[in-house]
């Protein structure tokens, strides 16, 4: 009797731990943020973006079928600099009239113990789409959110981000860090 109620009880703190936590579909914009890391001439240079949504279909307890869009407004680009963001928004950079969004299509989910995900998907900037993989750690689980946290790095000129005189990468570096801080929610 002894054991079952001990059975009984870990079943019930797993449940708890969010292990049976509902999918997830959407995050909450307000609460999240995208953000991004260079460095120029040696100088680490951050932003992040405003404008940003997701389609979702999260389920940790079937995390191969995991799939999602991220979509993000390059326009909402804020690096505190105002003629910065007008130059990030420009042909040499984002080049938001001929491609307004970024977008990272969510492919695969894989864990790795301990609360921490490799994410794999396919980055769509420019026109050009490339696989990226980032590394995040799920945390706060619960039904009615989640907190998803990680970043990943790609190389800009991949992309065709920053060309002309902005493609020398002793001014620019080539490599870009994107952090997210995400709120998940059913």
């Amino acid at each position: 009797m002894r054991r079952l109620a001990f059975l009984l009880l870990l079943a019930s703190a797993g449940a708890c731990t969010g292990a049976s936590a509902a999918p997830y579909h959407r995050i909450d914009a307000a609460q999240s943020r995208i953000g991004f890391v260079s460095h120029q001439m040696g100088v680490p240079v951050e932003g992040r973006f405003r404008r940003f949504d997701a389609t979702l279909n999260l389920d940790l307890q079937a995390a191969a079928a995991a799939r999602g869009t991220l979509r993000i407004d390059l326009a909402s680009v804020d690096s505190g600099n105002r003629e910065a963001d007008a130059e990030l928004q420009g042909a040499d950079w984002f080049d938001v009239r001929q491609h307004p969004d970024a977008q990272y299509v969510l492919q695969r989910l894989e864990p790795q113990g301990g609360g921490r995900w490799r994410i794999l998907g396919q980055l769509e900037l420019r026109g050009v789409s490339r696989p990226l993989g980032c590394d995040a750690k799920l945390g706060d689980e619960s039904a009615q959110r989640a907190l998803l946290d990680g970043s990943c790095t790609f190389k800009r000129l991949d992309f065709g981000v920053g060309t002309g005189a902005w493609g020398d990468t002793s001014v620019v570096a080539n490599e870009v860090t994107v952090r997210f801080h995400l709120v998940l929610e059913p």
